[in-house]
């Protein structure tokens, strides 16, 4: 499963190749004939649990990566709340809802459990990209941010229109993530927005493996059956 690296800002995607273009989703290509290593670019894909995998940290999850390349992943879990709010997570950090209410909307919303690397930090992940000073650009409409001003913006009632706050991230070294794919553990499809920051948190699981075109109680009836 996902190991713990050394820091977030390891630069993967300053030394990442150029992957060869996918002709239909998350399937692996083989570079030469010789070189039986798989390349392939994850960016901006959703990781779907298989419903066999077991892991107490990962079981159950849909996670988007934020960053693939030959030196490893990074990536949030989308679906699974801890018992912290964002109005609670602002209160640790000594942010306040000066202009945003108690009441809003946002200050109700849990923090998610991003995955087990850094997990006593905040991670943000947003659209628009904004102008944040510690951000890595998913596409032109996603960003991964974990410096405190977009948490800052959040708070003054400025920030992003649709925000995902974690503890914690997951993170893969060079070749991990990769065969954790062949030996059976996820899934991989292309990320939608609109699970990643509008559906509800419980029913993002099985909206990620509908845009496979699977129906999730069949591929569960089989994985019952391995």
């Amino acid at each position: 499963m996902a190991k713990q690296t050394k820091s977030l800002h390891t630069n993967l995607h300053d030394e990442a190749t150029q992957s060869a273009p996918m002709t239909s989703r998350h399937r692996f290509q083989v570079k030469t004939e010789e070189d039986s290593n798989l390349e392939l670019n994850l960016t901006n894909h959703f990781l779907i649990a298989m419903p066999s995998m077991l892991d107490p940290v990962f079981g159950g999850t849909v996670i988007y990566l934020c960053e693939h390349s030959p030196r490893g992943a990074m990536g949030m879990v989308i679906n699974r709340p801890i018992e912290l709010t964002v109005a609670g997570l602002f209160d640790r950090i000594d942010l306040t809802l000066e202009i945003i209410p108690d009441s809003h909307p946002i200050g109700k919303r849990p923090v998610m459990f991003g995955g087990p690397v850094q997990d006593d930090r905040g991670f943000v992940l947003h659209t628009p990209v904004g102008a944040y000073s510690s951000s890595l650009k998913v596409t032109d409409d996603i960003a991964f941010t974990t410096s405190r001003d977009v948490l800052e913006a959040v708070a003054a009632g400025d920030g992003p229109e649709q925000v995902l706050i974690s503890v914690g991230y997951a993170g893969w070294g060079a070749g991990q993530l990769e065969q954790e794919i062949l030996a059976n553990g996820w899934l991989t499809v292309a990320a939608d927005a609109r699970i990643l920051f509008d559906l509800p948190l419980e029913e993002r699981f099985a909206a990620a493996i509908k845009s496979l075109g699977i129906d999730p109680l069949m591929l569960a009836a089989e994985a019952g059956h391995a």
